[in-house]
C-alpha cells in the first residue's frame, strides 16, 4: 500500500532505501568546565571552521548548491550566535556543546515564533548547531551519508546544507517526512532535477529494503530495491533576463531576509529583491534598534543590487510573531490578531522609524526603493499606510496582498497604492485554513490549487486594469511548472528563493504568453 505526501519535484524513480542519519543527541549540561575561558574560545574556533568547511563545499560546486552553501557558511560565522554562547559558558559554566546548543535554541524559537519563512529558516539553524557542536565533541556531524551506489534517500527533514551537496546521480529521489511544498528541500530538488516526495507520513517506520517513489503524484511505495533511474533533464540555464520566449518581460526578483541572503542572490542573477523581509533586524533584540543601527543593518542587504529596483517589506510582527521589546499580551488566535500593519496603528511611531532608517539605507546604497506594507486588509489601511511612507519619503509604495478580503478588493486597493505583490505562503494559509507549518495539511498549501490561482487571477486583472504591476513574492513563483500559468494569470513579476531563478528563468524563456495564458486560465477553469 502506498504511502502518500506531496509531490514537490516531479519524476518516477525506485532503488535501495538509505535513511538519513538524525540530529545529534542533546548534550549534557555537565560537568562544568575547569576553565571557563577557555571553554568559551572553543566556541568560535568550531563556528569558524565549520564555516570554513562550507566555504570549501562551495568552491567547489556552482549556481544553485554554491549560494546555499555560502548563505549556510555565513550563518555559522554569524557572531550573534557564538556570542550567545559563549556567554552561555561564561554565566551558567555550560559546557561548550550544551552553550551551542541552548544559544542555538534560543535563535530557533524565536524564528519558529516569527512564522512563515522565518520558521522556516529554523532548520537551517539546527544544521549549523549540530555542525558546530559535532566539530566541538570531535565526531561527523549529521547529515547525508556518502553515496556508493543509486539510492533512495529519506530523512525527517533535510536542511538546505544538504540538499545542495547532493549528487543527482547518486540519489534518486528524496523522501522527507516533514516540510512542505515551499520548504528549501522541495526548492532545491527541483533545481537538481531529483524527484521529490515531502510530508510523508509514516515512511520514517517504514523497513522495506528499497522505495519506489512519484514525485508527481506524491506517492512513496516499498519495493524490492532494484533500482529504476528516473529520466534526467539537463540543469537549467538563464541569463539573467526575465522574458518568455516571444520576448514579453517578466522581473525575476529575489527574496531575501539577510546581508547572505542578498549576496546569494546577486550572484544568482536576481534582477532585483522582490521582498526584503526585514524581521531579521529585531528577532534577538530585547530593545527597539535605533534608527540609525536599522539603517545601517537594512544597507548591508540593499548593498548587492545598488542602481537595482528593491521592495522591502516593513516589519511583520505581532502576538503570532512575537518580539521582545513589543509585548502584544495573549490572544485566542494570534495568527488571526494584532499582527503585520496592525501592530503599527497602535505604535505608528514604530512604523515611522522604521520607513526613516529604510529611506536612509536605500539612499545611502543608491538602490532603486519601494517600500509595501505586510497583512493589508482594506484600501482604507493601504491609504493610512502610503500617506505614511510617502511622507517619510518613500516615492513608491504598495502593499502585500495575503489577507482573502484583499484580494477580493484589490480594484479600491490599488486606487490607493503604487503596485501589490501576492504572498501566496500566507494566503494559500487563509484561504484553506491550513497551517503551513503543518505537514497534516501540507497538499493544501500546494500554490497549484485552483482556488488560489484564481484570487491570483482576480488581482492581475484589477492590476491590468488600473495599470499597476502585480508581483507575486510567495513560493508559488519558485516552481517552474508554475511559474508560466502565474504570468499567463497576469502576474508582471516573480519574487522567489535565489535557487530558484535558473529554473524558473530557463521555464518561461521555453514560452510565449500564449501558452502561459493558456496554462493560466486552464489551472482555473
Amino acid at each position: 500500500m502506498p504511502l502518500s505526501g506531496v509531490g514537490v519535484s516531479p519524476g518516477r524513480t525506485a532503488g535501495p532505501r538509505v535513511l538519513v542519519a538524525a540530529d545529534l543527541p542533546e548534550p549534557a549540561a555537565s560537568p562544568p568546565p575547569a576553565d571557563l575561558a577557555a571553554e568559551a574560545g572553543k566556541i568560535g574556533q568550531a563556528a569558524a571552521s565549520v564555516a570554513a568547511a562550507l566555504s570549501d563545499r562551495a568552491r567547489s560546486v556552482s549556481g544553485d548548491a554554491r549560494s546555499v552553501l555560502e548563505t549556510t557558511a555565513a550563518m555559522a560565522a554569524d557572531p550573534a550566535l557564538t556570542a550567545s554562547a559563549e556567554k552561555l559558558v561564561l554565566d551558567r559554566a555550560l559546557p561548550a556543546p550544551r552553550a551551542v546548543w541552548e544559544a542555538a535554541g534560543e535563535f530557533m524559537t524565536a524564528l519558529q515564533a516569527a512564522g512563515g519563512y522565518m520558521a522556516e529558516r529554523a532548520r537551517d539553524v539546527a544544521d549549523v548547531r549540530d555542525r558546530i557542536v559535532a566539530a566541538l565533541l570531535g565526531v561527523a556531524p549529521p547529515g547525508v551519508p556518502d553515496l556508493t551506489s543509486p539510492s533512495v534517500l529519506v530523512a525527517r527533514d533535510l536542511a538546505p546544507a544538504d540538499t545542495a551537496g547532493l549528487d543527482p546521480d547518486l540519489v534518486l529521489a528524496l523522501v522527507t517526512a516533514e516540510g512542505g511544498p515551499t520548504s528549501h528541500t522541495a526548492i532545491l530538488a527541483r533545481a537538481l532535477g531529483i524527484p521529490a516526495v515531502v510530508a510523508c507520513a509514516g515512511v520514517l517506520d517504514l523497513d522495506s529494503p528499497g522505495l519506489a517513489v512519484d514525485g508527481s503524484a506524491g506517492t512513496v511505495t516499498p519495493s524490492d530495491g532494484t533500482v529504476r533511474a528516473p529520466a534526467r533533464t539537463s540543469r537549467p540555464t538563464w541569463d539573467g533576463v526575465g522574458r518568455l520566449a516571444d520576448g514579453h518581460r517578466v522581473k525575476l526578483l529575489a527574496n531575501v531576509g539577510s546581508a547572505a541572503d542578498a549576496t546569494a542572490a546577486a550572484a544568482a542573477g536576481a534582477e532585483g529583491i522582490g521582498l526584503f523581509r526585514t524581521e531579521f533586524c529585531y528577532l534577538s533584540a530585547s530593545s527597539e534598534p535605533t534608527e540609525a543601527e536599522q539603517r545601517a543593518a537594512y544597507a548591508a542587504v540593499l548593498a548587492p543590487f545598488a542602481g537595482k529596483p528593491v521592495v522591502v517589506r516593513t516589519l511583520d510582527a505581532g502576538s503570532d510573531k512575537p518580539l521582545e521589546f513589543l509585548p502584544m499580551g495573549e490572544e485566542p488566535n494570534p495568527a488571526l490578531g494584532v499582527r503585520g500593519l496592525r501592530v503599527a496603528f497602535n505604535r505608528p511611531e514604530l512604523l515611522d522609524r522604521q520607513l526613516a532608517a529604510i529611506v536612509a539605507a536605500a539612499a545611502d546604497t543608491g538602490v532603486e526603493l519601494s517600500v509595501m506594507a505586510p497583512m493589508v486588509a482594506t484600501a482604507a489601511e493601504a491609504a493610512w499606510f502610503t500617506a505614511r511612507a510617502r511622507a517619510a519619503g518613500a516615492d513608491r509604495v504598495g502593499v502585500m496582498i495575503e489577507i482573502p478580503a484583499a484580494a477580493l478588493c484589490a480594484a479600491e486597493i490599488l486606487a490607493e497604492v503604487d503596485f501589490v505583490s501576492l504572498g501566496t505562503n500566507d494566503l494559500a494559509q487563509y484561504v484553506f485554513a491550513a497551517d503551513r507549518q503543518l505537514g497534516a495539511v501540507a497538499a493544501l498549501n500546494a500554490p497549484d490549487q485552483p482556488a488560489l490561482l484564481r484570487l491570483v487571477g482576480m488581482v492581475a486583472a484589477a492590476g491590468a486594469a488600473a495599470g499597476k504591476p502585480v508581483g507575486v513574492c510567495g513560493e508559488a513563483a519558485a516552481d517552474p511548472a508554475l511559474a508560466p500559468a502565474l504570468v499567463g494569470l497576469g502576474v508582471t513579476s516573480l519574487s522567489m528563493n535565489a535557487v530558484a531563478l535558473a529554473g524558473v528563468g530557463a521555464a518561461l524563456r521555453a514560452v510565449d504568453l500564449a501558452a502561459c495564458r493558456a496554462s493560466g486560465h486552464g489551472r482555473i477553469a
